[in-house]
């Protein structure tokens, strides 16, 4: 595969890709679900609840954290991380601005336009 050309986009539209390459995986997805109604966590318990390996859920969470979707804390031996409301309000409007641009559907395209 070629590589991404991203000169060619606005700043708007790479950050639009790289959340949604972030957000493209289920784990991650789940990951958020349960920071998000838990408002906290630690590692640990992320284990219990989605059934994956520490490892692979280390991988995800620092996918999530270097995006600025998460951050965490160390206190001794456990890291707890939570949603980064400042990023979770960019991101949200990022998508927010994309999906209300589509303008009133077309009556006249149908299955094939």
């Amino acid at each position: 595969m070629g590589v991404t050309k991203s000169d060619l986009f606005s700043a708007t539209q790479n950050e639009l890709a790289a959340v949604a390459k972030v957000l493209a995986h289920p784990a991650r997805v789940a990951i958020l679900q349960y920071l998000l109604k838990s408002n906290t966590c630690i590692n640990g318990h992320l284990v219990d609840e989605l059934g994956l390996a520490q490892a692979t859920i280390s991988q995800h969470l620092k996918e999530l954290k270097n995006s600025g979707i998460i951050q965490g804390t160390i206190e001794g031996v456990s890291v707890s991380y939570c949603i980064n409301p400042v990023r979770w309000e960019e991101i949200k409007g990022i998508f927010n601005t994309l999906f209300e641009s589509y303008p009133t559907p077309n009556p006249n395209c149908g299955p094939i336009c």
